[in-house]
C-alpha cells in the first residue's frame, strides 16, 4: 500500500505550526506579565493553554491528512476529541511551569518534558482515532 502526500496540506502544516508557536510565545510572555493579579494570570493561562495546544492539534491533524492512503478512512470523534484536551492540558501545565516567578534550568526541563509528554499523547491518541 503506497501513500501519497499533499504538498499544499503539508505547507499548511507547517505554516500552522509556526503560527502556534509565535502565539505561544506570546501567550507565554503575557502570562509572566500577569503574574501581580491571580485572575488574570488565570485568564492568560487558560487563553494560552487553548491557544497553544490547538496549534499543536491542528498542526498534526493537518500533517496527518496531508497523508493519503488508497483505503477509506474515518476518525472517532470522541478520541479526536481526547487529543485536543491532552494537547491544551500539557500546554497549560509547561505553562504554568514556566510563568512560576522562579524559573531555572529545572523548571524548564519539567516544562518541556511535560510538553514532550503531551504532544507524543496527543500523537498516539490522533492515531488511535483513525
Amino acid at each position: 500500500m503506497t501513500g501519497v502526500y499533499d504538498p499544499l496540506l503539508v505547507a499548511l502544516s507547517i505554516v500552522t505550526a509556526v503560527i502556534a508557536s509565535f502565539v505561544a510565545l506570546d501567550m507565554a510572555t503575557r502570562v509572566v506579565a500577569a503574574a501581580g493579579s491571580p485572575v488574570r494570570t488565570a485568564l492568560w493561562l487558560a487563553c494560552g493553554a487553548l491557544a497553544m495546544g490547538t496549534g499543536i492539534w491542528a498542526m498534526h491533524f493537518v500533517g496527518m491528512l496531508a497523508f493519503s492512503l488508497p483505503i477509506a478512512l474515518a476518525y472517532d470523534v470522541p478520541v479526536t476529541l481526547a487529543s485536543l484536551a491532552v494537547a491544551a492540558l500539557s500546554s497549560a501545565l509547561a505553562l504554568h511551569t514556566i510563568a512560576r516567578p522562579s524559573r531555572g534550568r529545572r523548571r524548564l526541563l519539567i516544562a518541556g518534558t511535560l510538553m514532550g509528554l503531551g504532544i507524543a499523547c496527543m500523537h498516539y491518541l490522533g492515531m488511535e482515532a483513525m
